[in-house]
């Protein structure tokens, strides 16, 4: 690969190898550094793989706007990862939380869809269409995702009850997304 000279100039280089994970620690968001098993780990850590398999979602969907709408989402994911990868010493440096107004706002944003959205009567087989299957596979990792959240709270290393109701809600949003990518979904009673 070609070098340019004047792009080195100006970016500083990086190695995504730190060396201090070595001894199976790692920091937190917040600086603290922590178990790599530890429980606040194991969630975000799902969390990132939820924004991955959106990646894999977002990129077959067939419109624009449903593309728009994943990313906003995978933003809305950074948001909370940063909040669990932050003690509560530290959480008022973070410059957004998942706080009521985004509860809200994602709420009525959910609603307008279910709104658009025939829900199916009956348990739906996800696969009917690629982009489909992945926003299912999302919704079954926000599902673990906030149960190591629940987790988290009660345990007390969270206070922010509002993460809990925001993936219990994400989960039915990308359910719905699902259904409306696939428009007509195979219910376990139409198999042969």
């Amino acid at each position: 690969m070609k070098k340019n000279p004047r792009k080195e100039s100006k970016m500083k280089k990086i190695s995504i190898t730190t060396k201090t994970g070595d001894q199976g620690k790692t920091g937190l968001f917040s600086g603290e550094r922590v178990s790599k098993y530890s429980p606040r780990l194991e969630a975000y850590g799902d969390l990132d793989e939820l924004v991955s398999v959106l990646s894999i979602a977002r990129h077959h969907v067939q419109s624009d706007d449903m593309k728009k709408e994943i990313l906003a989402l995978q933003q809305t994911l950074f948001i909370a990862a940063s909040e669990l990868a932050t003690t509560p010493a530290k959480l008022q440096k973070l410059p957004r939380r998942i706080d009521e107004q985004l509860l809200k706002a994602f709420d009525e944003k959910r609603q307008a869809l279910e709104d658009q959205v025939e829900i199916p009567q009956g348990f739906v087989i996800p696969g009917n269409t690629l982009a489909s299957a992945y926003l299912d596979f999302a919704r079954t990792i926000a599902r673990r995702c906030e149960r190591k959240i629940v987790h988290l709270l009660e345990e007390k290393t969270i206070a922010n009850g509002r993460l809990v109701i925001w993936f219990n809600r994400l989960s039915d949003y990308l359910y719905l997304l699902a259904r409306f990518e696939e428009k007509k979904p195979l219910l376990v009673k139409d198999l042969p």
